[in-house]
């Protein structure tokens, strides 16, 4: 079985922006800037690569990355590729690879943090279920990767 996950590293290149489904699921998107810097062994000079990603997030993730990035936060995302394909009004085909974000966190390499863990909602399956019937990209719901085990005390601390 082929897997299908990538865990990028960057800044964020805009705001997120959040948005809600015609069912009220949340949806945030913002870019991401992936930096790769080398030194050249011929003529001993620095030099960058830079790839630029659309990122997306679902449910309660999106809700909480739409509160806390900004634009120029170093993130980590953690998801998969889903590539989008659709035609112009013109009937020239266009398609996208973008990353559907199962977890965002912020860098700490450069930066602190503080946690503020957010109150824990009835039906929330943890953001890992993006592909759900409601995300609107169709097929069925597939469990979340990140499900607790059973007999797990949702008071206990996860680390």
């Amino acid at each position: 079985m082929a897997d299908n996950t990538v865990v990028l590293v960057g800044n964020c290149t805009r705001d997120p922006e959040l948005r809600f489904t015609a069912s009220g699921q949340a949806v945030a998107a913002f870019g991401l800037a992936v930096n790769r810097r080398w030194q050249n062994r011929q003529t001993n000079e620095w030099e960058e690569q830079v790839s630029f990603f659309d990122v997306t997030c679902w449910q309660q993730l999106a809700e909480n990355v739409a509160e806390t990035i900004t634009k120029g936060t170093r993130v980590l995302v953690n998801g998969r590729l889903q590539q989008s394909s659709w035609q112009t009004q013109d009937g020239d085909k266009r398609s996208k690879v973008e990353v559907v974000a199962d977890e965002v966190a912020p860098s700490l390499r450069y930066a602190t943090a503080q946690i503020v863990r957010n109150e824990r909602r009835e039906g929330f399956d943890g953001g890992g279920n993006s592909g759900g019937a409601n995300s609107g990209s169709g097929g069925t719901t597939r469990p979340a990767p990140n499900d607790p085990p059973a007999g797990y005390d949702n008071d206990e601390e996860p680390f």
